[in-house]
């Protein structure tokens, strides 16, 4: 809808239906289709911000807006008009691009006891100090109750009231840029609902020629998906445009089916592109996908989708296996040789690229070209929400790993070639778990999804009783951060590793160099220690429980950041370095 000083123009597109009825402050007004646009219906009212409106199709019951920008009574209630003129943005924001950049998740209603935007905001400086450069809030459109971890949206251009509601983002975001921090946001496109999912009553916004995990595919392809890719496209735009946003995350875009000649994802970069050109800053697309084609983040002009960044799993798993010696599932693969997998990675970005995986039982990926591909269009991570709540007990690497372990996965995450991400409460080894949640209102739902998480993990050996209950608020409570922990032991420590290893990321040219041929790897399986260069900077690794000796070769190396106040060089260029340590040096 868009709106004027007195009176706003309501459109809805209903392709097949004969009647639809605007509902708007209590008054029913009939629709006209709209002859400029097929299957659109337009009205015209008196509204405000704040007005509550909805539309019945066919006589049916009143619902809420598809495209509604504001569900103050949840999924399931009346659409409200939000004025984004009415608020005043404090900050003339230049915008803040991702090479260079350091992410960090953020997952609203835990990342305090409270679930806020504004008491996240209020949190904003202890990140600006650890030296990130974007926070990556997890989706925040409404899903049904209050908690939960927003995969399971249905209106995709609101924000969840529970969190604050429009404006609450707005003050969030302006809040981030005051201190220099840019805002990308996790969007779900690949799927809705089901709870609270009226799309199905306006038009064909799925389809049956598709299935996925979720159940019918969200039409791309099929007949009237020109209208479901356009909502989709525009959905994206509002949030970079009405919110400030600096970009986006793509959630499973290998779940998105789609045999059009251009493909959705194709449009969308295009769309970016074109709204980043009109606005004069910078904008990205970050997906996440599991098909290892290097394709997707290929710029357009090459003959890529375009997008800007993906998420690295196989570098993920690599370094999982090398801490935690795991070997179940996905991680069989890397586990068999995990420092050799780590460096695979490290130097040409996928460790499936062709190769055959046990896992998926066929081969898998296709190599990256290291001539066309930045390596900053990768993001290393050692957690992520998905690879620390899809475990039965949602337990972070700090619950079962030492701190020197911790340091070890930050200095390979923060020095490596990829752009960094963290989790967050990693920066200080967060014991708190982030277990799997929900809020359900509906019953049945809520007891499908229960049942549902312990039949899948007792497959794998858990016993029942071990699996928490998704809707046990509970649940969610153990899962919000302890920030008391930052003041003590062991944690202090990590937490100023953190931020020296971020600092000298941000002063030293060759920690950005995003060139993966340039990268040098060398390590031992059996005594576990690792080492790669980069320019004039080496980080050597000691993942096992004896000292290493590690050759680094040649060249004058000062210590630029130890964990381990031991380490030593010695004048045939030969690392000492103790147990479950890492060590960052730099030429003098």
């Amino acid at each position: 809808m868009t709106e004027g000083a007195e009176v706003a123009r309501f459109e809805v597109w209903a392709p097949e239906k004969d009647e639809v009825t605007l509902d708007v402050g209590g008054e029913r007004l009939p629709m006209e289709r709209d002859v400029s646009r097929q299957g659109w219906w337009a009205a015209q009212a008196p509204a405000e911000d704040g007005t509550r409106y909805g539309f019945s199709v066919d006589g049916g019951p009143v619902l809420p807006d598809p495209r509604s920008r504001r569900q103050p009574d949840g999924p399931d209630g009346l659409s409200a008009v939000v004025d984004h003129d009415a608020y005043a943005w404090r900050v003339p924001w230049p915008g803040r691009g991702l090479p260079g950049a350091v992410l960090y998740e953020l997952h609203v209603g835990t990342f305090t006891p409270e679930g806020t935007l504004d008491a996240a905001a209020g949190r904003l400086d202890a990140l600006a100090a650890l030296g990130v450069t974007h926070v990556e809030l997890m989706p925040l459109a409404p899903f049904p109750g209050v908690h939960g971890w927003g995969y399971e949206g249905v209106s995709l251009w609101a924000v969840h009231e529970p969190y604050g509601g429009p404006a609450a983002l707005k003050r969030f975001v302006d809040a981030a840029h005051e201190r220099g921090l840019g805002v990308v946001l996790d969007v779900v496109h690949n799927h809705l609902g089901p709870s609270g999912n009226y799309l199905p009553a306006f038009g064909p916004y799925f389809t049956d020629t598709h299935h996925t995990p979720w159940g019918s595919a969200v039409n791309l392809d099929a007949p009237g998906s020109d209208e479901v890719r356009a909502f989709l496209v525009e959905s994206a735009l509002a949030w970079l445009r009405d919110y400030h946003l600096d970009g986006l995350r793509l959630d499973a875009v290998h779940a998105l089916c789609d045999t059009r000649a251009v493909h959705f994802l194709e449009e969308l970069a295009d769309a970016v592109r074109d709204l980043s050109r009109d606005l004069g800053r910078p904008l990205f697309l970050i997906a996440e996908s599991d098909l290892n084609d290097p394709r997707l983040i290929t710029p357009r002009d090459q003959g890529g989708l375009g997008l800007q960044a993906q998420w690295n799993d196989d570098f993920h798993h690599a370094l999982h296996t090398a801490l935690t010696g795991e070997s179940a599932g996905y991680y069989a693969d890397f586990a068999e040789q995990p420092l050799r997998a780590l460096a695979k990675t490290l130097t040409g970005g996928f460790f499936h690229d062709g190769t055959y995986s046990s896992f998926r039982g066929r081969t898998h990926g296709r190599p990256l070209d290291r001539t066309r591909v930045s390596a900053h269009r990768l993001l290393g991570y050692a957690q992520t929400h998905d690879q620390i709540g899809n475990r039965a007990q949602g337990d972070r690497l700090a619950d079962s790993l030492p701190p020197g372990l911790l340091a070890c996965a930050a200095a390979l995450v923060l020095t490596g070639p990829f752009t960094p991400m963290l989790f967050m409460g990693e920066e200080w080894g967060a014991r708190t778990p982030w277990q799997f949640f929900t809020d359900h209102t509906d019953p049945e739902l809520a007891d499908a999804v229960r049942q549902g998480r312990r039949r899948e993990f007792a497959a794998h050996g858990w016993a029942e009783k071990d699996v928490p209950d998704p809707q046990d608020p509970a649940t969610r409570d153990r899962s919000c951060l302890d920030w008391s922990e930052r003041d003590r032991e062991p944690h202090r420590h990590l937490l100023e590793w953190h931020r020296t290893l971020i600092a000298l990321r941000r002063a030293r040219p060759d920690l950005l160099d995003a060139d993966l041929a340039a990268v040098r790897v060398a390590f031992d399986e059996q005594a576990r220690w690792f080492a790669f260069r980069r320019g004039d900077i080496r980080v050597a690794l000691n993942l096992g429980d004896e000292p290493a000796a590690i050759p680094l070769g040649g060249g004058a190396l000062r210590t630029l950041a130890s964990w381990d106040d031991s380490a030593s060089l010695d004048t045939d260029g030969v690392l000492h370095l103790g147990p479950r340590s890492a060590v960052v040096l730099g030429e003098r």
